[in-house]
């Protein structure tokens, strides 16, 4: 078995291709993402789709990506009925809820709390997309990481390291409109993680939290920082 791949897309967008070959996209904002690199902007793959919540810079391509490809969509129930009602059929949609594990493509996918707002435009007016969320994500080979989504500290944090123990975290530091360095710092030592990849900063300008500062506050602490460049193909853990 290939070992699995991972590529930052810029922003908060994941590529994860698995040593078996499943293509999933966490958070695809791909085609209007500055951050994202022009080659990654149209995939040429993929098999599920994980939406942490409906704001635009999450949601993304999801429904353009499904009429492509017709990957299996996991979200949160109310925004896979909304997904629905956009086209999206609902054998191919997993409408879960925080607390809950599901499957889809041999790939588990446990919903946890994440502290943000969630609101999808749809027909040009805002909509009630249900609650934001993070997932804890498990591969084939059992591998585990954690896709935090937009949010802030939560004392849930601490449970999702007991419950699930993901050895690798994504976990936002832009600030502004999520946690900062500083709060991402403490996130990861509530999780009990053993690296840190920073999401969701340096996209716009009030986005303005810096690896640097994620890495001065996680000093001498045993958790490592690995920033790769939007783009770059990484392997974990």
């Amino acid at each position: 078995m290939a070992d699995n791949s991972f590529v930052w897309c810029g922003h908060s967008a994941l590529k994860v291709v698995t040593g078996e070959g499943t293509v999933l996209y966490v958070d695809p904002f791909l085609s209007e993402n500055p951050s994202c690199p022009p080659q990654l902007k149209t995939p040429e793959a993929c098999d599920v789709i994980a939406v942490t919540h409906g704001h635009s810079d999450h949601l993304g391509d999801t429904v353009k990506i499904y009429e492509q490809f017709r990957p299996k969509i996991v979200a949160i129930f109310e925004l896979a009925q909304m997904l629905q009602e956009q086209g999206v059929a609902a054998e191919d949609l997993v409408g879960m809820n925080i607390g809950g594990t599901a499957e889809a493509k041999g790939l588990k996918f446990s919903m946890v709390p994440a502290t943000h707002s969630s609101a999808a435009v749809d027909g040009g007016k805002l909509r009630y997309s249900g609650d934001p969320a993070g997932f804890v994500v498990t591969l084939e080979d059992g591998f585990r990481f954690y896709h935090a989504g937009d949010t802030w500290i939560t004392a849930d944090m601490e449970f999702i390291g007991k419950l699930f123990a993901p050895e690798v975290g994504f976990l936002p530091i832009g600030g502004f409109y999520t946690m900062d360095p500083r709060a991402a710092a403490m996130a990861a030592r509530l999780v009990g993680l053993k690296k840190v990849i920073p999401i969701h900063y340096g996209t716009m300008p009030v986005l303005s939290g810096e690896v640097a500062e994620l890495e001065e506050e996680l000093k001498g602490s045993g958790i490592v920082v690995q920033a790769p460049p939007a783009g770059q193909v990484f392997s974990l853990p």
